[in-house]
């Protein structure tokens, strides 16, 4: 009997023996390490530990540490975030058992967002599926604090919680979750606090003088949805082209043109990426194109000149015409604002428009006393053409030349300015409309004005000029207006141009205009100088 005995105290005592020696030769544990290796794991010190008791003896499991990660850094994603709560974890990033999750009280309106998030980050969508580990979870929340566009956007055990109070605030939520995948593999941990400085944010383009095709336009809705810009103009009507299908008046149709199909087509795509389509017919100038077809309501001056583009507004047949458009694409126009035009009537350039306009001059007294002049007619215009859109609730628009100061009337008060200049004949400085209350659109020619061909000294914008110098202030020339006035100035927009239109191809258009609009949309979203040189903003807007 004693032998075995000997053998088991043999076994006992070199199996101590090796356990002490792998003891000394393991290093201390990591969080990697311990990551790296399963409890038992013969390779590891629990295993070691394990052999060095007796077997009938239970194991004492050694504790596993959770690993440790950095604080971590802002989203880079453009426009730049406004404020990012850092904290410490692993982030978020695709796979494929991941989805993009909608709560059933808010699929039907979340439910273009989710799908078009779920398609671009190549992962499933989960209608009105309880959110789990690794999912996208996007919801609303009428009471949330951030106002109109705003979202929060939490990173954290996993997952990502887009929130916001209106379907646009989670919309840009998604847009920056998508750029931060983009650009770096993986959203940051932490909370992401955003809404925008302005609320009019955009691209204004020149359809008329250029035929841009709907793919083109198409394409450009979707640069600035990821760029959370809001508005699109579309400036359809000038003296070169009229480019919209009409059925009240097909004779004053271009070609080649938009369909209303695909001008319907268009308003879908943008209204699912929250751009509101602002259209404009420009009146009672640049009507060249309609005046081809009705010479009639062409205006002349005393010595029977045609004056270009410009109908004569003492005519009835003229507001008729006009009006008969406005009606026809009222509601070809879903979006939430219109712009009427209102600049360069060629009359007006005139050194004495009441001598060399007497017929305008009698309609204007006739209106509105023996002391109106050829500006208060053209004001009554402008009035007229505001009276026929604002039962739409559209809100109403029109070009800073078109307001007239010292006149017997005045423009509706209602009707935004969009400040593009300082140097046409009669144009005012910015701080006079401020000073009246109106408000304003930033579109200032010095910086934010795309011409094709560069004709009149214009120059095409770059975007490391509006990066580093234009703000929504700056709205004529380089100067601000003071700050006390930035409640007035409801954003801007880049503005393409047509003035020559085989300068370029739509393709260069599109280059040309990329790090202008990019530069643009951070101008609008944040008030406060960005953080990144210019150098490593167009790095970044080049990687995204």
């Amino acid at each position: 009997m004693s032998t075995p005995r000997r053998h088991t105290r043999v076994r006992t005592i070199a199996t101590a023996t090796v356990a002490a020696l792998v003891t000394l030769a393991l290093p201390g544990c990591t969080a990697a390490s311990d990551e790296a290796r399963a409890p038992g794991d013969p390779g590891s010190s629990t295993a070691s530990a394990t052999a060095a008791v007796p077997a009938e003896a239970a194991p004492t499991p050694a504790p596993t540490p959770s690993p440790t990660y950095p604080l971590s850094t802002v989203p880079r994603t453009i426009p730049a975030v406004r404020e990012h709560v850092p904290a410490r974890g692993p982030g978020w990033k695709p796979t494929p058992e991941a989805r993009v999750v909608v709560s059933p009280d808010d699929t039907a309106a979340l439910s273009d967002e989710a799908k078009l998030l779920a398609g671009e980050l190549r992962i499933g969508y989960g209608a009105s599926a309880a959110p789990r580990a690794g999912d996208v979870e996007l919801s609303l929340d009428a009471g949330a604090s951030g106002g109109p566009e705003s979202y929060t956007m939490d990173v954290k055990d996993g997952r990502v919680r887009i929130n916001g109070p209106d379907q646009a605030g989670v919309f840009y939520g998604t847009r920056t979750l998508k750029q931060a995948v983009k650009g770096a593999g993986s959203a940051p941990e932490g909370t992401v606090r955003d809404a925008p400085a302005k609320p009019q944010r955009g691209l204004n383009l020149d359809i008329a003088r250029k035929h841009f095709s709907p793919d083109w336009i198409e394409d450009r809705l979707r640069e600035m949805a990821d760029l959370k810009l809001n508005q699109l103009g579309l400036h359809f009507s000038d003296d070169q082209a009229f480019r919209i299908q009409s059925d009240t008046h097909p004779e004053i149709v271009s070609t080649p043109h938009l369909t209303k199909a695909q001008v319907r087509e268009i308003n879908a795509l943008a209204a699912r990426l929250h751009i509101t389509v602002v259209p404009e017919i420009d009146s009672p100038g640049h009507l060249g194109a309609v005046l081809r077809a009705h010479p009639d309501l062409q205006l002349r001056d005393t010595q029977g000149r045609a004056v270009k583009g410009a109908v004569d507004i003492s005519n009835p047949a003229s507001a008729k015409l006009v009006d008969e458009l406005l009606r026809e694409y009222l509601p070809l126009f879903p979006g939430g604002a219109w712009h009427l035009g209102a600049d360069e009537y060629q009359a007006l350039v005139y050194r004495d428009p009441q001598a060399s306009f007497p017929q305008l001059a009698r309609a204007a007294q006739q209106r509105y006393g023996p002391s109106a002049r050829v500006q208060d007619l053209a004001t009554g215009w402008l009035n007229d053409r505001a009276a026929v859109v604002r039962p739409s609730g559209k809100a109403l628009k029109a070009w800073n030349d078109g307001f007239f100061p010292g006149g017997v009337t005045s423009a509706a008060k209602d009707i935004q300015v969009e400040y593009w200049t300082g140097k046409e004949n009669g144009a005012r400085p910015p701080l006079e409309y401020l000073r009246e209350g109106r408000k304003l659109v930033n579109l200032n020619d010095e910086f934010l004005y795309y011409v094709l061909g560069e004709p009149n000294q214009f120059t095409y914008p770059t975007g490391k000029r509006i990066y580093e110098q234009w703000t929504p202030l700056v709205l004529r020339g380089t100067t601000p207006v003071p700050a006390s006035y930035g409640p007035q100035i409801l954003g801007g927009r880049l503005a393409v141009w047509s003035d020559l239109a085989g300068a370029q191809t739509q393709a260069q258009v599109a280059a040309g205009i990329q790090a202008p609009l990019a530069a643009l949309s951070q101008k609008v979203w944040d008030a406060r100088t960005p953080q990144l040189p210019w150098p490593d903003f167009k790095a970044l807007a080049d990687r995204l």
